[in-house]
């Protein structure tokens, strides 16, 4: 073989040697990233989140964009503190078949696609689940990236946590305005009280304020704010009260087995 064809052949050896380190390296990388996300998830299943991606982005904008009156808000209260008129209100709002879906409510994605095919305004289809997901791990965007990162949480935490350990969180995690996040320091902040005590009106229109929190206040509501409290309000005693929560983890394993 001439010099020029060993040379060849070395070349070849060596890009092919090059590329089967890096595709081990990348194959190395996506186990350890999936490995860890698991052990985040599991561990949060017994321990309050210490922040969520949600939190720290916030922090960041607020010192980026020299925003010096900006206060962070936030106490963890576990299900026992918190006031059973919340919870309820909550899935009222955002996911009424929350205690029978495995974190995807089909209906409304399939309503949603519809709305958008037409062209119409595209009312939310996430689950509290999803929202659960996004706000601990992710970024708010709608790109498909994070997207697909969304329903991957999703299923870990609906895989790993039950149904009450999923609201407990989201209601500690949601934002109820500018800094103000969880249950507990929405309460205190709107109503002057701990979540413990609060009402079913008072439950609702921290409920109402969900869509747009840093538009719309609880202590000050608006014509919009007070439609919708009292549709919650409506809802909540048609979906049974706080009773309608009551039997959550069997209500989650009958669905799951009736699929």
């Amino acid at each position: 073989m001439s010099t020029s064809g060993q040379a060849g052949n070395f070349r070849l050896r060596r890009t092919r040697s090059l590329a089967g380190r890096i595709g081990v390296a990348l194959i190395r990388t996506v186990v350890a990233a999936l490995v860890l996300s698991v052990l985040a998830v599991l561990t949060l299943r017994w321990l309050p989140p210490p922040t969520t991606a949600f939190i720290v982005q916030r922090q960041f904008q607020a010192w980026w964009q020299g925003e010096p009156d900006f206060r962070l808000r936030r106490e963890w209260v576990g299900w026992s503190e918190v006031s059973p008129e919340l919870p309820i209100a909550l899935v009222a709002a955002e996911d009424q078949k929350f205690p029978e879906h495995q974190g995807f409510d089909w209906e409304a994605i399939e309503s949603a696609l519809e709305r958008n095919r037409e062209g119409r305004r595209v009312h939310g289809a996430s689950t509290i689940s999803q929202q659960t997901a996004k706000n601990l791990f992710l970024w708010p965007d709608r790109s498909w990236l994070r997207k697909g990162m969304e329903a991957y949480f999703t299923v870990l935490i609906e895989t790993l946590w039950p149904k009450r350990r999923i609201l407990e969180v989201y209601l500690n995690v949601a934002e109820f305005g500018d800094g103000i996040y969880g249950a507990e320091a929405a309460s205190r902040a709107y109503f002057r009280k701990p979540a413990s005590r609060l009402s079913a009106r008072e439950a609702a229109l921290l409920a109402a304020v969900l869509p747009s929190p840093r538009k719309l206040h609880a202590d000050r509501p608006s014509r919009y704010v007070l439609g919708a409290a009292a549709w919650i309000e409506r809802q909540t005693r048609q979906l049974g009260g706080p009773g309608y929560l009551a039997e959550l983890e069997p209500r989650a394993r009958a669905a799951a087995r009736s699929r």
